[in-house]
C-alpha cells in the first residue's frame, strides 16, 4: 500500500500553539515500524494549476507570496512562512497522489485500480475556495476531487461516464469548506458526522449532515454512521470514495467532545473500508484532525486506521494479481 508524507516541512509555530505539528512525523515511524507493507511516498507539490480547481486565483497567489491580509491569516490560525505554502501545497498534492493511485485512471494511463492509498495528513476540510480557516490552508480533497474528475474524462473518454466522488468527512468538526465549495455540484457527495456543538460554529449545509450530541459513544456514532452510509448508498453512486479519517472524535481529545474508545474508532474505520470494499470502490484516505492530551494517543488512532486499510488493500491486491 502507498502512503504520501510531507511532515519535513514542518510549520515554524510559536512556542505553545496547540497545533500538533509533531503527530505526522511520530506517525510515519510507527507505520513504518509496525506495518512494513505500507510504502512511503514523499508528497509532490500541488500546482497552481491544481489548485484552481478548488479555489480563486487570488487566494492561491496570497498564500504562494505572503500577502493574505492579517485577519484572514488568523481565521487559518498560522502565521504566514514560506513553509507553510510548501506544505499547503504537499499536503494536497499527497491525496492527489493517493486518489490517482487508489482509482487508477491518471494521465499515465494506466488502468488498474490499486483500491487503497494514503495522505499521512490532508483533510483540510475547512479550507473554502477563497479562505482558510481551522489550521487549514488549501482544501485538499477538493482538489482530488475534481482532479480525478477532469483525469478521469481525459483517460476515458466517452467510453465510461463521469466520474462520481463521495467524500466521507469523519473527523469531529463539520467540513464546512468542503461543503461550500460543492454546494453546487451533483458529482460530489459530502456526507460529514460531526459533533452538533462544536467548531465550526456557523456550519455549512453538506449533502448528508449527521450532528451527533457532546458525549456520543461507540455504539450510537456506529448506529449514525451505518444509517448515514445507508442514505449515501440510497442518494449517490460513487466511483470513488475519499475518507477523512479523523482522530478527533476519540475521548481523549482536547477539541472532540465526544467519548469514542480505540475499538469504536477502528469499528469506524473498518466499516468505511468495507462499504467501500463491497462495492469495489477505490478509496484514498487522509488523517484529518486529532488533538489528544496525550499525543500517543491521536497517533494510536491514526495508526489503527492504517492497520484496517492495509487489510483492505490486501484484499484489493489479490484481485489485481488473480
Amino acid at each position: 500500500m502507498q502512503a504520501f508524507y510531507a511532515d519535513h516541512f514542518v510549520l515554524p509555530l510559536p512556542e505553545g500553539h496547540r497545533f500538533p505539528m509533531a503527530k505526522y512525523k511520530l506517525l510515519r515511524d510507527r507505520v513504518v515500524q509496525e506495518i512494513p507493507g505500507v510504502k512511503m511516498n514523499q508528497a509532490p507539490a500541488a500546482s497552481d494549476g491544481e489548485l484552481a480547481l478548488a479555489h480563486t486565483p487570488d487566494y492561491i497567489a496570497a498564500i504562494t507570496q505572503g500577502t493574505l491580509p492579517a485577519a484572514p491569516q488568523r481565521e487559518i490560525g498560522f502565521p504566514w512562512s514560506l513553509a507553510i505554502s510548501e506544505r499547503a501545497r504537499r499536503s494536497v498534492g499527497a491525496t492527489v497522489a493517493a486518489a490517482r493511485l487508489a482509482l487508477g485512471a491518471g494521465d499515465d494511463g494506466k488502468d488498474q485500480a490499486q483500491g487503497v492509498a494514503a495522505n499521512m495528513a490532508g483533510g483540510t476540510h475547512h479550507a473554502y475556495s477563497h479562505k482558510g480557516g481551522g489550521f487549514c490552508v488549501f482544501n485538499d480533497v477538493a482538489v482530488a476531487a475534481r482532479l480525478m474528475q477532469a483525469e478521469w474524462t481525459r483517460h476515458y473518454k466517452s467510453s465510461r461516464p463521469p466520474l462520481q466522488v463521495a467524500i466521507i468527512d469523519l473527523d469531529v468538526h463539520q467540513g464546512n469548506g468542503t461543503a461550500s465549495i460543492f454546494a453546487n455540484d451533483s458529482s460530489v457527495f459530502t456526507l460529514s458526522l460531526h459533533g452538533a456543538k462544536n467548531f465550526p460554529f456557523r456550519k455549512e449545509a453538506s449533502d448528508l449532515d449527521v450532528e451527533l450530541p457532546d458525549g456520543c459513544q461507540d455504539s450510537a456514532y456506529l448506529e449514525a454512521l451505518e444509517q448515514a452510509l445507508d442514505e449515501l448508498q440510497r442518494r449517490f453512486q460513487p466511483g470513488l470514495v475519499l475518507y477523512l479519517a479523523g482522530a478527533d472524535p476519540f475521548e481523549g481529545d482536547r477539541l472532540g467532545r465526544l467519548k469514542l474508545t480505540y475499538d469504536g474508532l477502528e469499528a469506524r474505520d473498518r466499516r468505511v473500508f468495507d462499504w467501500a470494499w463491497q462495492r469495489r470502490i477505490p478509496l484514498a484516505f487522509c488523517m484529518a484532525g486529532g488533538y489528544g492530551v496525550k499525543i500517543d494517543e491521536t497517533v494510536q488512532v491514526q495508526v489503527n486506521t492504517y492497520r484496517v486499510a492495509f487489510e483492505y488493500w490486501c484484499k484489493w491486491a489479490q484481485i489485481n494479481t488473480a
